[in-house]
């Protein structure tokens, strides 16, 4: 699944046929518990999840798969150049850099030529509307021109720690940041909410996501 929409890859075929994936060096970033390498695992391809956290790669453990786990920084990738053929990412890594173009040259780098990646975030329009998945995530209540990131503290004897940070980006941003990393930008897809799907999770429901992009789907091309 690229986002809570519930566009699946199977339909949405961004990284290409399933058919052709057989055989093909997939590097999944920001991986979480790897369900996207799972299933690209299952089409044959051959795939690496990477993500910062060691504690979601041990759910990726606890769930299964045959293929490598690898516990490592997306800005700072553990791998040769030209080592995969694609590259994929679905809400991982970048909405939680503050430097993604950083991550963008990781991810050409260790791409083949003609290597594609893809990478699903948050809509940057969501931004502007309160997280709330009724009637009042509909009204705009900041300006959609406002990149202060996001910051949740933990706070112990008065000291505060930053425990989840999440950036903002306006769409010319992230473009420009695509182009900056020296892909070249193919697609830019912003799946509409479907009929089947009547689920309310977070900020997320029919109400809104009938009315407003929820998710940014960004398909680049290394040349």
């Amino acid at each position: 699944m690229w986002g809570p929409e519930g566009l699946d890859e199977v339909e949405a075929e961004l990284l290409g046929p399933p058919e052709d994936l057989k055989g093909k060096d997939v590097l999944e970033i920001g991986a979480g518990a790897a369900q996207c390498s799972r299933w690209l695992a299952v089409q044959g391809a051959r795939p690496i999840a990477l993500d910062l956290s060691h504690r979601q790669l041990q759910h990726a453990l606890r769930i299964g798969g045959t293929f490598p786990l690898v516990c490592a920084d997306a800005g700072a990738l553990p791998f040769a150049d030209a080592s995969f053929d694609l590259a994929c990412s679905a809400y991982g890594a970048l909405p939680f850099v503050a430097d993604p173009v950083l991550v963008l040259r990781e991810v050409r780098r260790v791409l083949r030529p003609g290597g594609r990646f893809v990478f699903s975030v948050t809509h940057p329009i969501r931004w502007a509307f309160p997280d709330e998945p009724g009637p009042e995530g509909l009204s705009v209540s900041s300006s959609y021109f406002d990149r202060t990131p996001y910051v949740e503290q933990y706070i112990e004897n008065g000291v505060g720690r930053a425990v989840y940070v999440e950036h903002h980006r306006t769409v010319g941003d992230r473009v420009r940041e695509v182009v900056a990393a020296g892909f070249r930008l193919v697609d830019l897809v912003e799946p509409e909410w479907p009929a089947w799907n009547s689920s309310e999770w977070g900020g997320w429901s029919p109400l809104r996501g009938n009315l407003i992009p929820g998710t940014a789907i960004f398909v680049c091309v290394r040349d």
